[in-house]
């Protein structure tokens, strides 16, 4: 038989009569619980609105609500004898103070300010790391393509998977798409290379252009810009040196023979797409005429300049081939047929022969070594640019 527990509050009585299964067993009294002790007595509640006074005070959130809060939970705490008194006196004073600050900062300008810097920070951590022309960096995973989450930039006299030699902004608006910002960012960035690094000589035959790109998430935190950036197309290969050849890293001399090389490239991308003249006679007689004309410019630019006594002779002796060259592109610009054309074509090309500019290039310090033009004709870009380079 289960023995049942003694008589408690709010529990039934045990019968007392003589048939009683407790006959002989005394009942002990119980006492009552005490006061603050019983299981029964709710303590006297804390007042919801001091607490949110209190919270906001501390945040210097809405510092106007806390203190309204505050005062609100004063009154209703002495109505209803709630606790929670020292809190909204609490939350009214550190909302009092919040408020004084946001007052100051409104009155100086220093909240816009804040905002700014805010603003600038926020675009800063978005903007491809904050990477700048002539940075050098390591990627996490050592490699530039795929998603790119952070990079270390280190001294580009190190080993580095990257050189970023040029960015600009693309334009604003809704994000123009994932295909979209990879063609403009190819066709700029290629477009860019020779800026930077002006002397495609100097390029290893393994480095190509790569470049980092906004992507739709982060356009929306205001990542609008494409940075360019040189890197090494083998696996695991990696750069070291900077690739920088420009007015920063220049002489006057070298500067002055590089820009003139740069008009010559420029003409030759222009050649028609058509491959062979029987194609297009009238489309490359223009092309020779551009070719005439920028060898023009070319001569102009290094018998205008006084190079050092140590290159002078190389150069006058480019020159000469450059002029010769002139003459033979002008009449093919004004052949009558297909064979006058080539037989033109042929001896200016051959007059421009990347073996004729070495001479000068030695006596002026630049790269003597021609970069690989891909020989096999695949169309593969191998780390160089395309036609005669000077």
């Amino acid at each position: 038989m289960a023995i049942p527990p003694p008589p408690g509050p709010g529990q039934p009585q045990q019968p007392q009569g003589p048939y009683s299964p407790y006959q002989g067993y005394p009942q002990a009294p119980y006492a009552p619980w005490a006061q603050g002790y019983s299981p029964y007595n709710r303590p006297t509640p804390v007042n919801g609105v001091a607490i949110a006074s209190l919270v906001l005070g501390i945040l210097c959130f809405l510092p106007a609500l806390g203190l309204v809060l505050g005062i609100v939970a004063l009154v209703q705490i002495r109505k209803k004898g709630e606790r929670g008194k020292g809190m909204a006196i609490a939350g009214s004073v550190l909302s009092t103070v919040g408020l004084a600050l946001w007052a100051l900062l409104l009155g100086t300008g220093g909240l816009s300010d804040a905002w700014d810097g805010f603003k600038d920070a926020a675009e800063d951590s978005n903007s491809t790391f904050s990477l700048a022309k002539g940075d050098c960096f390591n990627s996490l995973d050592g490699s530039l393509e795929g998603y790119a989450y952070d990079v270390d930039t280190v001294p580009c006299s190190t080993a580095h998977d990257g050189e970023v030699f040029a960015s600009f902004q693309l334009p604003s608006g809704s994000y123009p798409g994932d295909d979209r910002v990879t063609e403009i960012a190819d066709d700029k960035c290629y477009a860019l290379e020779d800026s930077y690094a002006m002397d495609a000589w100097a390029v290893p035959d393994d480095v190509d252009v790569y470049y980092l790109t906004p992507t739709r998430q982060s356009w929306r935190l205001g990542d609008h810009e494409v940075t360019c950036v040189f890197g090494s197309v083998e696996t695991d290969g990696t750069l070291t040196g900077s690739l920088r050849k420009d007015a920063t890293t220049l002489d006057a001399d070298q500067l002055t023979y590089l820009k003139a090389a740069q008009i010559l490239n420029t003409a030759m991308d222009a050649e028609p797409v058509e491959e062979y003249v029987e194609d297009d006679l009238p489309g490359h007689k223009e092309w020779a005429a551009q070719m005439a004309d920028a060898l023009d410019q070319q001569i102009g630019l290094l018998t205008e300049h006084r190079f050092a006594a140590t290159a002078s002779p190389g150069v006058a002796a480019l020159v000469k081939d450059l002029r010769s060259a002139r003459l033979e592109w002008a009449k093919a610009a004004v052949a009558t047929d297909v064979d006058t054309f080539y037989g033109h074509y042929d001896t200016g090309y051959s007059l421009l022969d990347s073996d004729r500019t070495v001479t000068a290039r030695k006596a002026l310090g630049l790269a003597t070594t021609p970069p690989d033009y891909d020989p096999e004709g695949t169309g593969e870009d191998t780390g160089g640019d395309t036609g005669i380079d000077v």
